[in-house]
C-alpha cells in the first residue's frame, strides 16, 4: 500500500489550468484586512505628526511668527522654508505655533461635545419618563439647526474670543448628532438581558446606565470623539477665518484669516495659504482613518461580516461556502 503523496505549498499553488489563474491572483493579492490595517497605520502617522507638532512646535518654532521683516512675499527657500507673508513673517514659524491652538481647542471641544452626548443620548434612551423626551427634543431641535452658522451667531455675541470660549462654543453645536446615535443605540440594549438582570437586582438608574450600557456603546462614543474632533478644527477654522476669534492667537484658521486679509490669492502667494488648508486636510484624514480601523476593531459584527465576505471573494467559483 502506497502512502498518500504529500503536498508542498509551492505543490499546492501550481497551476492545472488556464482556469486556476484568477484563483491564485486572489490567493496572492493583499487581504481586506491587510489593507485596512495599512489605512489605520497610515491615520496613526499622520496624526503622530500633528501630536508632535503640538506638542514641540513653538519650541522648533525658526522665527517669532509675530516679527516683521524686509523679506516681503518671499517664496520658499532655505532661509524661509516656507516663505513669507506680506508684512515678511515666516510662515513656517506661524504654522508650527498655530498647530498648538487649533489642536488643543479641538480636543478641548470634542471633550465636551462627548461627554453632553452621553449624558442626553444614554439618558434618553434608557428613561422613559416625561425627561427623556425631553432630552430627545432638544436633541431634534439642534439637529434641525445648521450647527456653522449656529456657532458664528453665538460666537459674535460672545464678550470674549479665547480659546476656552471658541471650544465651549464649538461643543455647543456639535454634540447632537453623537447623542442621536448612542440613544439609538441605547434604545435597542435597553431590553437586553443583563440590562433587565441588573434592574431586578435593585441596581440604580445610574449604575446601569455607566456600568452596563456605556461599556456596549463604547465603539459609538469613541468614533463620535474622533469626528467631533474633525469638525472642532473645521469650526474653528471657518470663525477664525470670519475674525470671530483672538487673532493676536495664532492657529490655523488665523493663519487663513491674514491670507483672505492681505488677498494672497490674488497675489499669487501658493506657500502662504496651501500650508494650514493642507494641514487641516491630512489631519481631518487621519482621524478619519483611525476612526476606520477603530471600529473595524471593535464592532464584532462588522468584522464577521467583512470576514465572510473576504473569505466568499476566494472560493473558486461555483463553490457554496460551507
Amino acid at each position: 500500500m502506497t502512502p498518500p503523496a504529500v503536498t508542498s505549498p509551492a505543490s499546492r499553488t501550481r497551476l492545472s489550468g488556464p482556469a486556476d489563474l484568477p484563483r491564485l491572483l486572489r490567493s496572492r493579492r493583499p487581504g481586506p484586512r491587510r489593507r485596512r490595517t495599512a489605512l489605520e497605520k497610515t491615520g496613526i502617522a499622520l496624526l503622530s505628526v500633528f501630536a508632535l507638532m503640538a506638542a514641540f512646535g513653538p519650541l522648533a518654532a525658526p522665527y517669532n511668527p509675530s516679527q516683521n521683516t524686509s523679506a516681503i512675499l518671499q517664496p520658499p527657500s532655505l532661509t524661509h522654508l516656507l516663505g513669507t507673508t506680506q508684512t515678511g513673517q515666516d510662515v513656517l514659524s506661524q504654522l508650527l505655533v498655530g498647530a498648538r491652538s487649533s489642536i488643543v481647542i479641538a480636543l478641548i471641544s470634542a471633550a465636551i461635545a462627548t461627554l453632553i452626548s452621553i449624558v442626553v443620548g444614554i439618558s434618553s434612551g434608557y428613561l422613559r419618563a416625561a425627561f427623556a423626551e425631553l432630552l430627545s427634543a432638544v436633541t431634534n431641535v439642534f439637529l434641525v439647526l445648521p450647527a456653522l452658522p449656529l456657532a458664528i451667531v453665538i460666537a459674535a455675541y460672545l464678550p470674549t474670543h479665547g480659546n476656552l470660549a471658541v471650544a465651549i462654543v464649538v461643543a455647543l453645536t456639535g454634540w447632537a448628532w453623537g447623542a442621536r446615535q448612542l440613544r439609538a443605540q441605547t434604545l435597542s440594549l435597553r431590553g437586553r438581558d443583563f440590562v433587565t438582570a441588573a434592574r431586578l437586582t435593585g441596581e440604580g438608574r445610574a449604575r446601569i446606565i455607566f456600568f452596563e450600557i456605556a461599556p456596549n456603546v463604547l465603539p459609538i462614543i469613541v468614533s463620535s470623539f474622533l469626528f467631533t474632533v474633525l469638525y472642532a478644527v473645521v469650526t474653528q477654522a471657518s470663525l477664525a477665518f470670519l475674525g470671530l476669534v483672538d487673532i493676536s492667537q495664532w492657529s490655523w484658521g488665523t493663519m487663513l484669516y491674514w491670507v483672505q486679509n492681505f488677498q494672497a490669492f490674488t497675489l499669487g502667494a501658493w506657500w502662504w495659504y496651501i500650508p494650514p488648508g493642507l494641514c487641516i486636510a491630512l489631519f481631518g484624514t487621519g482621524l478619519s482613518l483611525v476612526s476606520l480601523g477603530f471600529d473595524d476593531r471593535i464592532n464584532r459584527r462588522l468584522r464577521v461580516r467583512r470576514g465572510a465576505k473576504a473569505r466568499r471573494a476566494r472560493l473558486p467559483e461555483g463553490q457554496v461556502p460551507a
